[in-house]
């Protein structure tokens, strides 16, 4: 506390005591009139703005993005031009735990990057895995749902998420990536971070390319195997918020090296399977990683609920020579993150601190709640006007012509690729990407987990779904798991008969 500074109202009216109410007496009734008692104890009930429905538990820190490699061929973004340095916000998460649940969690961890650019803020929202668990938004908040909590009981239900896993082939290869040794980090600063999606690059001559983000941790991939991540979960729930916080307050600065992978437009439209299927990973040997610089985190927030908390990303803030794709995940959360910021923190929220652009904004925006910053009294409030306000500039914008699409209006999956299937690249990162040891502590953690289902026709549906990926492994998992515990009374799910092997393809196009 500054010496001599004394305790205000929130509009700056001194304070008569923070210890004693107004009273009738000294032991009488409290009068509404005791107006900083009532704001104290309104501002305490809403010190909380509603937890984030996904990524609720995280931490995060600032930091500085320096590109390395020059990659102007591939895009005309002001923040990757070469000796490019931007200011950088990171926020890491696991993605189905609430507030107070632990770190350690087998969980996926949330990794969205707020780039500060002098042409807008460039948010990239990805996580600590290449892939997803779905390859269409309309399928996320049936699948959020079932990694929750029970209605009734309140528990996470092992039941609840094969149900959802097996009825949901696509979630195969995210779901092995889960279940294996990288499912969980032990920490944030040894992890990779990937953008997962297909994004769009366009260079100053307007030509397109697709390309996958990849953050290299230069600390090291380190994990934790799943009895030291229970035991942790006990001794420190908040294990990596502490040991970001304090490797940085220490002066040990976590790095990492971005590479992107760059396909050719045209090599999208006869790919062997859907490059824009973001249960699907872009093998290194058709389309090798290209450096492009390096982020380092050196600045703790200052206060964890203003710069952590309310900080928003979404995949819509996009900046001139980075655009979306045909991804239709993407397309839903660009859409998605940016109402729900509108819902949890505000109409405004852009206009907080944390979230606000270095580059100058001029918008037709108005009004709203916690609006505080506006137009001079004599700017238009409108588009298009001829009394100078801003107007759009198509040049400066470089808006990407997008890309070619044509069809009739239908609610499929369709494959139009060769290599179009659910469950090959799961099988490959089992066989061939694994080594022995690793495969067997996987067959240990996906036999507790599985071995958590208390339905027989899920269970059953569990080991066909492993023997789609392989069928060693299947046929180990089955013989692996213990005898079916009984139902809890009101928490059995209602399941459906198992599609045959042969009939995945045909089950989820229904």
């Amino acid at each position: 506390m500054t010496e001599g500074s004394f305790t205000t109202t929130n509009g700056g009216a001194p304070v008569a005591s923070d210890e004693h109410s107004q009273s009738v007496g000294p032991d009488g009734s409290i009068p509404i009139t005791d107006h900083y008692l009532l704001e104290k104890l309104a501002q305490f009930n809403r010190e909380r703005v509603p937890e984030r429905v996904v990524h609720a538990k995280g931490g995060g820190a600032f930091g500085t993005f320096t590109v390395t490699n020059d990659v102007s061929a591939y895009t005309r973004a002001a923040l990757f031009q070469p000796g490019a340095e931007t200011r950088m916000l990171i926020r890491f998460s696991t993605v189905a735990g609430e507030q107070g649940s632990p770190d350690t969690w087998r969980d996926p961890r949330g990794f969205a990057i707020k780039f500060y650019t002098s042409e807008g803020n460039y948010d990239l929202v990805g996580n600590n895995t290449p892939v997803f668990f779905i390859r269409d938004g309309i399928k996320f908040p049936d699948f959020i749902r079932s990694q929750k909590r029970l209605p009734g009981s309140h528990l996470r239900d092992n039941t609840m998420q094969w149900d959802f896993w097996t009825l949901s082939p696509e979630s195969a290869h995210q779901v092995t990536w889960l279940m294996g040794d990288r499912g969980i980090p032990a920490s944030w600063r040894h992890m990779n971070g990937y953008g997962s999606h297909t994004f769009q690059w366009i260079n100053a001559d307007g030509e397109r390319f697709w390309i996958k983000y990849h953050f290299h941790t230069d600390q090291g991939n380190t994990t934790l195997s799943q009895e030291e991540a229970d035991k942790m979960a006990g001794a420190d729930a908040d294990h990596h918020i502490r040991d970001l916080y304090t490797a940085i307050e220490d002066g040990d600065f976590p790095s990492w090296t971005l590479k992107v992978q760059v396909m050719p437009y045209e090599d999208a439209k006869s790919y062997r399977f859907n490059p824009f299927d973001l249960t699907k990973v872009w093998p290194h040997s058709d389309y090798p990683e290209i450096e492009v610089g390096r982020m380092v985190l050196n600045e703790n927030p200052e206060n964890y609920f203003a710069q952590i908390e309310q900080a928003s990303f979404e995949p819509s803030n996009l900046v001139p020579g980075i655009d979306g794709s045909p991804d239709k995940m993407l397309q839903a959360r660009m859409f998605s993150y940016a109402d729900a910021h509108r819902y949890r923190i505000g109409t405004n929220y852009q206009q907080l601190p944390v979230n606000a652009p270095v580059a100058p904004v001029h918008s037709y925006s108005k009004e709203g709640a916690m609006r505080y910053s506006f137009a001079a009294a004599d700017q238009p409030v409108y588009a298009p006007n001829s009394v100078g306000g801003p107007h759009a500039d198509p040049k400066r914008a470089a808006e990407s012509p997008g890309w070619q699409s044509d069809g009739e209006l239908v609610r499929s999956a369709a494959t139009l690729h060769p290599e179009d299937d659910d469950f090959g690249q799961a099988g490959t990162l089992y066989r061939e990407t694994m080594d022995d040891e690793q495969r067997a502590r996987f067959l240990t953690t996906i036999t507790g987990h599985v071995g958590g289902v208390k339905d027989p026709v899920i269970r059953d549906r569990a080991v066909q779904y492993w023997r789609n990926v392989d069928a060693s492994l299947g046929d180990a998992l089955a013989a692996a798991l213990p005898p079916l515990e009984q139902p809890l009374p009101g928490d059995a799910q209602e399941a459906k008969p198992a599609p045959a092997a042969s009939d995945w393809a045909q089950a989820t196009a229904q």
